[in-house]
């Protein structure tokens, strides 16, 4: 085979991948730049803002909760720390730690417990009653806070999607430009190699 013929098969093969890797890359910069720009739109309707410094609270003592004070929350990173250090933190002290499911099951074996005692004219038939109505308040704040803390957390793994899309984006241009570099060197090297050359 001629020299000439090797080096154009690769000038040729080197710029197609570059081309390729040019487009991935841009597909993969648009899905990031989605990402990135839907993740902000949805959270900044929610109008929700960090507290400030100085109203934080021993058990808000945490270092993102200040980098973050007074901001608007608007970013995956965001919802991140203050779901996992705000609203995390509140659920924690509505019921001694336990989550939706346990304190919604407890306010129903406690309502049952209730209306068991109320059928069979019990003395403590009110205070049951208003043990169970107070579990169940606190299995609906619980329902509606890790509500809010999953939508969060969703939203801040939509944005590592992105993230880790932009950072592929950018590894793609960057073989890319490589590639071309490379097949113009090959080509260079095709025009001064002499026809007569023949690779053994």
């Amino acid at each position: 085979m001629r020299r000439r013929t090797l080096d154009l098969f690769f000038v040729i093969g080197g710029l197609s991948l570059a081309v390729l890797l040019a487009v991935l890359g841009f597909v993969l910069k648009s899905n990031a730049d989605f990402a990135t720009s839907y993740v902000h739109d949805q959270l900044s309707q929610q109008k929700i803002t960090f507290t400030p410094a100085s109203a934080l609270s021993p058990q808000e003592n945490d270092p993102c909760l200040k980098k973050y004070a007074s901001e608007p929350l608007t970013t995956g990173p965001q919802a991140a720390c203050y779901a996992n250090h705000y609203i995390a933190v509140h659920l924690s002290e509505v019921n001694g730690g336990k989550t939706y499911s346990e304190t919604s099951s407890e306010a129903r074996q406690a309502q049952d417990a209730a209306d068991a005692a109320q059928a069979e004219g019990a003395p403590n038939a009110a205070a049951l009653e208003a043990k169970a109505s107070g579990l169940n308040a606190k299995a609906q704040t619980l329902f509606r806070g890790e509500t809010l803390r999953g939508l969060l957390l969703t939203s801040y793994g939509f944005s590592e999607f992105g993230r880790k899309a932009d950072q592929a984006a950018w590894v793609s241009f960057i073989a890319a430009i490589v590639l071309f570099l490379a097949s113009v060197a090959g080509m260079v090297h095709l025009l001064r190699t002499p026809k007569e050359d023949i690779v053994e």
